[in-house]
């Protein structure tokens, strides 16, 4: 597969710009290790103008005037864009800067990400406010508004698609977005850029911003311009985010980091359940924050769960994520690759036990590829069942009955999603509602759908991505008083 690079510079106010700094930055290709791209590196001047132009769109320009009916239909448009440039060059793109299987970009995260707009489009002419009786002498109401200039900071497991996320509900509210993607996977924010544009977008809506996290979020979570700051990231840098947008009062939500625990009872589909457990680690590298990193076995069945699930991790095998049948490809980074492998090795040390993987893998001589991990006999209290890892590291877990299952499951500072794989449907809602997680699949694992909700209890976060309570995020209340005296 061909890939074709977008535009490298800074895009503020519809044009493509170079960054005051004059520097930029390479981008890796993790299976390669070869340098596909050197992309600009923004500063904190570059801020304040993508800052000045996202205000100017949202007071003076055309996005201002523009009817919710006509700003659904170029959210709309962005969608079908989005689409039919998938196969050609986004898909390629996302796979070449993170290292996931061309299967993923291509069939799942792209398409969900168009997904994602066509959903918010249609939101766009559903956002009002209430008449609300207060007296007979008065006429009261309620009008929803734009929040105002969002600043969107976005991970690199899901460069693209969580950039949506956020970029699709803020423009369906009529706000105006400066974006700063991840600096490991900068070059499908580019590409989307680039699609606003043949979209129509307004100058100043969208500004695309890349560059580092002091010099480039730093400065936008500071900048009193910017109203919101819609992060997803590691819970250590959301905490000094809160710190850091305290001063100017700032908007904020977080979608942070997490430990989902995966649990399996001794009534469950086996084999369903080794799929669900397989999937829910492994689906990106483990390079998710809301992987099924922990999973909790029932003792009765634990012995033949877990050679099931041995059996086939052994036929998971890194490989080339641009080849269309490869199902696990190569970490986003070195730097990554010996985070985890570090974790295997603590893992070791604490006295679980390896039953699979554990490796760096050769694909070619080249390239930040692990073998696929499994650890059995993991106390909770192990630093590999406490921290997220955020690789393909499974940590298993006995439990004894479901009170245990429950208990072990909440027994962690996250809380952003969680399974049960059971028969019983009683056992399933009761455990569902024993669970401290923003998502709870119940015979099923990293099923998403922009209609619902998703975010974190406790350290994982606060706020909601996707469905209608993601417009309340990016809205605010203004009450009306008409005296009619």
């Amino acid at each position: 597969m061909s890939l074709r690079l977008p535009k490298t510079d800074l895009f503020i106010d519809g044009q493509w710009t170079p960054p005051s700094t004059g520097k930029s930055f390479d981008v890796v290709n993790p299976a390669t290790e070869e340098v596909i791209a050197k992309v600009a590196s923004a500063g904190a001047a570059d801020v304040d103008r993508a800052v000045a132009a996202a205000r100017k769109a949202l007071e003076e320009g055309p996005w201002a005037k523009m009817a919710a009916k006509d700003r659904a239909k170029l959210i709309w448009k962005l969608g079908e864009l989005l689409l039919k440039y998938n196969e050609g060059d986004v898909a390629v793109l996302e796979t070449a800067h993170n290292g996931k299987p061309i299967f993923e970009s291509q069939y799942v995260d792209i398409p969900h990400s168009a997904e994602c707009l066509f959903y918010f489009a249609g939101w766009a002419t559903k956002i009002h406010g209430e008449t609300i009786p207060t007296a007979p002498d008065a006429f009261t109401y309620t009008l929803r508004e734009p929040l105002g200039v969002v600043g969107a900071i976005t991970p690199w497991n899901f460069p693209l698609m969580l950039g949506i996320w956020k970029v699709a509900p803020a423009l369906a509210a009529g706000n105006t977005i400066v974006w700063k993607p991840a600096s490991l996977t900068p070059l499908t924010a580019l590409r989307f850029a680039e699609i606003s544009q043949e979209a129509g977008l307004p100058p100043g809506v969208l500004n695309v911003l890349t560059g580092f996290g002091l010099e480039v979020g730093g400065a936008m979570v500071r900048h009193p311009g910017i109203d919101k700051i819609a992060f997803t990231g590691e819970t250590k840098t959301g905490v000094q985010l809160m710190k850091d947008a305290a001063d100017s009062l700032k908007r904020v939500t977080l979608e942070l980091g997490g430990k989902s625990p995966n649990i399996v009872l001794a009534d469950a589909d086996l084999e369903a359940a080794v799929r669900g457990a397989t999937n829910g680690i492994f689906y990106g590298k483990g390079e998710v924050c809301a992987a099924g990193s922990r999973l909790l076995v029932e003792e009765k069945i634990h012995d033949e769960f877990m050679a099931k699930l041995v059996d086939r991790v052994a036929k998971l095998v890194p490989a080339d994520p641009m080849h269309p049948k490869t199902r696990l490809g190569a970490l986003v980074s070195k730097k990554q690759m010996e985070t985890v492998l570090s974790y295997v090795e603590a893992g070791k040390k604490e006295g679980a036990k390896l039953v699979a993987g554990g490796k760096r893998f050769d694909v070619g001589g080249k390239g930040y590829f692990v073998k696929p991990t499994v650890f059995d006999g993991v106390a909770n209290d192990m630093r590999i069942a406490r921290e997220e890892i955020f690789g393909p590291v499974l940590a298993t877990i006995p439990f004894k009955d479901a009170e245990d299952a429950a208990a072990k499951a909440n027994a962690t500072v996250y809380g952003l999603a969680a399974a049960v794989w059971t028969k019983d449907v009683k056992k399933a809602h009761t455990i569902a509602r024993r669970l401290k997680a923003g998502t709870v699949w119940v015979n099923a694992y990293n099923l998403y759908d922009n209609a619902l909700p998703f975010g974190g209890y406790k350290q994982s976060g606060f706020g909601r991505e996707c469905g209608a309570s993601a417009i309340e995020h990016y809205t605010q209340l203004k009450s009306v008083w008409v005296s009619l005296t």
